[in-house]
């Protein structure tokens, strides 16, 4: 590893930490490191809702042509 960085914790969050590694056999270093590398993978996967309401067009896609209900 190559960067270390300390954590000041709430006593329920650090029983948590403590509980959850030892009933998993990993370190608490090991849990934090992965609970950040799932945090930046959610964030990768929602980048495209920067986009939402910004895209113009007709509220209900069903008026477009092509979308038409049958009669």
């Amino acid at each position: 590893m190559r960067h270390t960085i300390s954590v000041r914790l709430s006593e329920e969050l650090a029983a948590w930490l403590e509980e959850t590694a030892a009933r998993l056999g990993v370190s608490q270093g090991q849990i934090v490191r992965e609970q950040l590398e799932n945090a930046r993978l959610a964030s990768r996967d929602k980048r495209f809702l920067r986009l939402a309401g910004r895209i113009e067009g007709p509220k209900d896609l069903s008026k477009r042509k092509g979308f038409s209900r049958p009669k």
